[in-house]
């Protein structure tokens, strides 16, 4: 006994949906690797958080390709057994990527005091004999944004005031001046070429900007998964009832 029409449409449009389902496949992963890369200049000082949500969204990503597998064979065949594991894997992925999603916005919220704690941790291993990494990473930060300590230059000297006071600070809190020859003044509070931006506001938002686009590619691609597990499951009882019918 066939499908009935609006089976058989749900059939062809699964089929479509699969091939969509595969490409977000690819988009997940993209999303999640873009943002690793984002991170990975900074890993010794970020939050092992900032790390598992891109990771996780990378695995999910490689793995909805095995599912669009079962999703396209299942619906062509019209095979109920195949059609239904797609149906309780796509629920699962829909739930991975919605935890996901809400976790990148929760993140979000919790950005700005996870990198303040981050960043002050790390100012004191700063010139430090075991501390090339993070000196590294400061003075990347801090020409790349163009700020200067946490909050502002002052914060060198709170967290290390045997090395640092408010006129000797790490040279990448001032910018460097065009034409310049000989010795460069910076330091000093009035100068241009000071950064004087805490980088909490500059370096936090770009993190930040990367935790919410974790958290909207997560919640975006769950909802439209939604539809994909109706129409598996609807075309799943369909193909039961035919089975049934048939006997």
């Amino acid at each position: 006994m066939a499908l009935s029409t609006s089976a058989n449409f749900i059939k062809y449009l699964l089929f479509l949906f699969n091939f969509f389902f595969a490409i977000t496949g690819v988009i997940i992963m993209a999303v999640g690797l873009t943002v690793q890369g984002a991170y990975h200049n900074f890993r010794d000082i970020l939050d092992a958080k900032f790390f598992s949500i891109p990771t996780f969204l990378v695995v999910i990503g490689s793995f909805i390709f095995v599912i669009a597998f079962f999703g396209c064979c299942g619906a062509y065949k019209e095979n109920y057994c195949m059609t239904l594991t797609f149906s309780v894997l796509l629920i699962l992925i829909f739930i991975l990527e919605l935890a996901a999603g809400i976790s990148g916005y929760v993140l979000r919220n919790d950005t700005r005091e996870l990198v303040s704690n981050a960043l002050n941790s790390s100012m004191k291993s700063y010139g430090g004999e075991n501390g090339g990494d993070i000196t590294l990473i400061w003075d990347e930060i801090q020409v790349d944004f163009d700020c200067c300590g946490v909050v502002n230059s002052s914060d060198w000297a709170h967290a290390n005031p045997t090395k640092f006071n408010e006129t000797f600070l790490p040279m990448t809190c001032c910018r460097q001046q065009t034409g310049a020859v000989g010795y460069v003044s910076c330091p000093d509070p009035s100068s241009a070429t000071l950064r004087k931006t805490g980088c909490i506001d500059s370096f936090g938002d770009f993190i930040k900007a990367h935790a919410v686009s974790l958290g909207a590619a997560g919640i975006a691609l769950a909802v439209i998964q939604f539809f994909g597990i109706l129409f598996a499951c609807y075309l799943s009882k369909q193909i039961k009832l035919q089975g049934v019918s048939s006997y």
